[in-house]
């Protein structure tokens, strides 16, 4: 068994509403400092594999295809 943990963010450059509303929220909220706030995405996968080489293949062809829009996303795949 293979557990990876899989991170999309946005590629820069690219606006992030959803993060600038959460950076606009925790001033709201007194949380003074705050710089710029990226939001993304995290997935933890489990695969009944055994060759490590074959699964990262697999999770990059996940990201690629279904999990990650590469067209502004950026993904980053940590085997654990």
């Amino acid at each position: 068994m293979i557990k990876a943990r899989i991170t999309v963010t946005l590629k820069n450059g690219v606006l992030d509403p959803q993060g600038k509303a959460i950076e606009h929220a925790l001033s709201g909220m007194g949380f003074d400092g705050v710089g710029q706030v990226r939001q993304g995405k995290v997935f933890d996968v489990e695969l009944s594999e055994s060759d490590e080489a074959k699964a990262e293949a697999d999770l990059k062809a996940m990201c690629d295809r279904l999990l990650a829009n590469t067209v502004i996303e950026n993904y980053a795949v940590e085997i654990a």
